[in-house]
């Protein structure tokens, strides 16, 4: 089942160096597009940004592996940009913000 988690920095730092993590789950009410859309909001409005993942079990343990995407509000209007798991740096960079590139 797609489950939508509430995540910060320490829990994609967690993910990126191959540790599991335990973050607040979001289940839409059915599969409808709709209720994907508002569990998806949900997660954002409880964390940094949100870890959409395929689980068997909404309450246990997820890994990189089981993530599917993250969705972060980038430029604070409520939108969620799209990240591949692969960009896992690049959402580490966009929470830590500008004063932290080098």
């Amino acid at each position: 089942m797609r489950v939508y988690l509430a995540v910060g920095p320490d829990d994609l730092n967690a993910l990126a160096g191959g540790a599991s993590i335990s973050a607040p789950a979001f289940l839409a009410a059915s599969e409808d597009e709709e209720d994907e859309l508002a569990a998806l909001e949900e997660a954002a409005e409880n964390g940094a940004a949100v870890a959409a993942a395929e689980l068997d079990d909404p309450d246990g343990p997820v890994t990189l592996d089981d993530v599917v995407s993250f969705h972060l509000d980038v430029d604070g209007t409520g939108d969620l940009a799209w990240y591949a798991t692969q960009e896992i740096d690049a959402v580490l960079s966009t929470l830590a913000g500008p004063d932290t590139a080098s």
